[in-house]
């Protein structure tokens, strides 16, 4: 920024008409009385893939505190995507969820902002959501922390043990779903 002499835009920001919005609040179902969350459990490559048993615990640690809650799961259609979101669908949680996978680009944004906060992998969807003015919580596990904190939306969880995070952290397994839930508390309080 400063070296190119550029004004850089850190906050980018997507727009949503009002009729698009309310649309997909009608689709959906989505009742303002719940906690909307989207999980973004999608990633463009394996070792940025959070596994679905951290995923499951976050929901587990939600859904004792904040029971009238809904999840909303974003990914894309790579087997190792379409696995998470099966494991995640056959879990308890599976009347809570609603899978995103069918719709296109068009279609998720309203869902996403209709949404009171995001979890998501290092993806497009976690860029996505802070764009949408959501507070994002981005789980970085194996790309610099750049790409996960560029925004006043995004508040990126590390690898356990880990002071920072860059291309092969390999960090995937050491997210901590606690801290996932001290983060999301926070940031909805």
């Amino acid at each position: 920024k400063n070296k190119l002499d550029l004004n850089v835009e850190s906050n980018p920001k997507i727009k949503i008409s009002d009729q698009d919005f309310n649309n997909s609040t009608k689709k959906f179902n989505i009742k303002k009385d719940q906690l909307n969350i989207l999980l973004g459990i999608g990633g463009s490559g394996s070792t940025k893939r959070i596994p679905t048993n951290i995923f499951l615990q976050f929901m587990n640690l939600v859904m004792m505190e904040k029971k009238n809650s809904r999840f909303f799961l974003a990914t894309g259609k790579n087997e190792e995507e379409q696995k998470i979101l099966n494991e995640i669908l056959k879990s308890k949680f599976s009347k809570e969820c609603v899978a995103l996978d069918n719709l296109n680009l068009k279609e998720i944004l309203p869902v996403i902002k209709n949404c009171n906060i995001s979890v998501c992998n290092d993806s497009s969807f976690s860029h996505l959501s802070a764009a949408l003015n959501i507070p994002t919580i981005v789980l970085m596990a194996d790309t610099p922390l750049l790409y996960g904190n560029y925004s006043p939306q995004m508040f990126p969880i590390i690898p356990d043990g880990e002071k920072t995070v860059k291309h092969n952290t390999l960090g995937k397994d050491k997210i901590d779903p606690k801290k996932i839930f001290e983060k999301f508390n926070s940031l909805l309080n």
